[in-house]
């Protein structure tokens, strides 16, 4: 059985394992530093929110949300992060974390939940059956002369 709980100091060093292999999917490079600051965030913020799933007592998953306003609604809540360690997918593990999200975004009068992911991610069969893609894609800024410093924080790429 699934169990989902929102993350605590003594699951820093399992959710760093799940969040370097996050970054490692999507070939994006974050530094030691950045690693601890996000970690503060998830802890220290309450509109930046973490929560770890476990099989067996084992971490097999995390993800990160947070709450934001909304101009034509009460809110909204952005899914960020969402990884589940390879080994154990197909198990219901992301459908756990997706619905827990959902709980506490409705909790917090969040109107709608919402995320991206890569139009090749094969979560995306996941995703089909829980959400609707309503054909909206996603453009990334980087500066008006291509700044790579602009271009957003590591993590921000969706859902894996």
């Amino acid at each position: 059985m699934v169990e989902i709980y929102p993350l605590t100091e003594s699951d820093r060093t399992d959710w760093e394992v799940l969040a370097r292999s996050f970054n490692a999917f999507f070939k994006t490079k974050v530094s030691a530093d950045s690693y601890a600051q996000t970690w503060r965030r998830l802890l220290d913020d309450a509109e930046i929110r973490g929560i770890t799933a476990r099989l067996d007592g084992k971490m097999v998953g995390i993800a990160h949300y947070l709450f934001h306003p909304s101009v034509w609604s009460t809110g909204r809540c952005y899914l960020a992060d969402l990884f589940v360690d390879p080994e154990v997918r197909r198990q219901g593990v992301a459908t756990a974390m997706i619905e827990w999200v959902a709980r506490d975004a409705e909790e917090h009068g969040a109107a709608r939940l919402y995320w991206n992911t890569l139009d090749t991610a094969a979560a995306r069969a996941l995703y089909d059956k829980i959400a609707s893609f309503e054909g909206h894609i996603v453009y990334s800024y980087s500066g008006a002369a291509g700044d790579e410093s602009f271009s957003g924080e590591a993590g921000e790429h969706g859902v894996a």
